[in-house]
């Protein structure tokens, strides 16, 4: 019965081992390749092309330019001057002289570059020779290739995708057992060097596994709750900028204000603004200490909008507001004051109008769009709070700031993600007050 008893015992380690080998077989080591030969440049600039071609960034501007700006700079041997101040004069017309401090645009498109390749070949489906990657704090972009265990250079023609890697499986030699019936299991054996290395592999790959585990854990006893998934986007990259509306005042119009032009020396906000931008500065602050950038909407261009994720606050008061949505579906109705409002361009009946004829501007209902979306014109995420009147941008401050109205949107629509969003709501005014926003059409796409 002893015996019997280490013959299954023989047996069961063996499996372990078997199975322990098998763990192994898809592991691979990165290595950088140095392009040498017009052959081997050519490579390059077709797996560049491909990359280019995909849609992490053919539907950009900013990020193409960078990456096959420094992708050829270092096939030309000129890797030594792509520094963040040359790269910003060349690819993005900055002058000699700019603030790398205070303009981060190289920083921030390298990041999202940097991004975008990782996604990139994580959903791979086809064999790359090489893979182009953009290490962490540089802007040399590096030309990668897999090898196996051994060392040897894994011919493409006969790779596996696994992991954004090209990688095949390497021979293991057979792995023999030897015991005998009156000694103890492996009695006189001794742990050979690829043994060895082959066990540090399998624990490394425990590692790997307990922290994706852990992880997972984490998130699943800590899940991002519905007014941090509607802000991510926006929270990816830092700082944010805030593009407030400004007016002048106009005895002409019924709001006694008119919108503030680009030569316009000292617009106002009014208290309504104020108050919208208090409530969006909290709740960023919250979020991660999400650092903002405050501008006058009058006087910024479109080049400054294009640099970072961008909050607009204020409706008519903001041109950028109103441009940026015009091609959207819910959008500002173009005209005179008295017919100022918002309109559903797939539902030509449905239009939100201020009241104005029959009651004073501080007592008639308000109204207000809150979106977010993917806006092409910038490359970067735009989220506006923007009111028919001002008490309408108050409203939407607060609905887009209150986790429980986030809440109620989320149970409407399902997982915000990465989708755009358009919101139109209503807001009761008493006496220059404003009251709770209540939602009266939703656009999802």
């Amino acid at each position: 019965m002893a015996r019997y008893k280490r013959c299954l015992l023989v047996r069961f380690k063996a499996s372990r081992i078997r199975s322990l080998e098998k763990m192994t077989r898809a592991g691979a080591v990165r290595e950088v390749w140095h392009p040498h030969t017009v052959h081997d440049r050519e490579v390059v600039l077709r797996e560049l092309a491909e990359v280019l071609a995909s849609p992490h960034f053919c539907n950009s501007k900013r990020y193409p330019a960078l990456l096959k700006y420094i992708v050829e700079k270092t096939l030309a041997g000129e890797a030594d001057q792509l520094k963040e101040r040359t790269v910003g004069v060349e690819v993005f017309d900055r002058p000699a002289d700019y603030d790398t401090n205070a303009d981060t645009v190289v920083r921030y498109t390298a990041g999202e570059v940097r991004k975008r390749l990782s996604l990139y070949y994580h959903e791979l489906d086809r064999r790359a020779a090489v893979h182009i990657s953009l290490p962490a704090g540089s802007y040399v972009p590096e030309f990668v290739i897999a090898h196996d265990a051994e060392g040897d250079v894994f011919p493409v023609e006969h790779a596996e995708t696994h992991s954004g890697i090209a990688i095949r499986e390497p021979e293991f030699p057979a792995v023999h057992s030897h015991s005998s019936s009156d000694g103890p299991l492996l009695h006189g054996d001794r742990a050979r060097p690829g043994a060895r290395r082959w066990g540090w592999l399998v624990l490394l790959i425990l590692f790997v596994v307990a922290g994706v585990a852990g992880g997972w854990r984490y998130r699943t006893l800590h899940p991002r709750t519905a007014l941090e998934d509607f802000w991510a986007p926006l929270r990816e990259q830092s700082p944010v900028m805030v593009c407030i509306g400004g007016s002048v005042f106009d005895q002409t119009h019924l709001s006694g204000v008119s919108t503030a032009g680009k030569d316009t020396d000292y617009p106002f906000v009014s208290l309504q603004s104020a108050s919208a931008l208090a409530q969006l500065s909290t709740l960023l602050a919250k979020q991660g200490g999400v650092a903002t950038e405050v501008r006058a909407a009058a006087n910024t261009p479109l080049t400054e909008l294009r640099e970072h994720p961008l909050v607009l606050v204020g409706g008519y008061n903001n041109q950028w507001t109103t441009r940026l949505l015009q091609p959207l579906q819910i959008h500002f109705v173009p005209g005179p004051t008295e017919h100022e409002g918002i309109v559903d361009s797939r539902q030509p009946g449905s239009k939100w109008i201020r009241d104005l004829s029959s009651l004073p501007y501080s007592s008639a209902d308000d109204y207000a769009v809150v979106a977010r979306f993917r806006d092409s014109n910038t490359d970067s995420w735009v989220m506006t709070l923007a009111g028919v009147g001002r008490n309408g941008t108050e409203a939407a401050a607060h609905f887009a700031t209150s986790p429980h109205y986030i809440q109620q949107l989320r149970d409407r629509i399902g997982d915000f993600g990465n989708r755009n969003i358009e919101v139109v709501l209503k807001v009761s005014v008493v006496d220059g007050k404003t009251g709770a926003p209540t939602v009266q059409a939703v656009a999802v796409w």
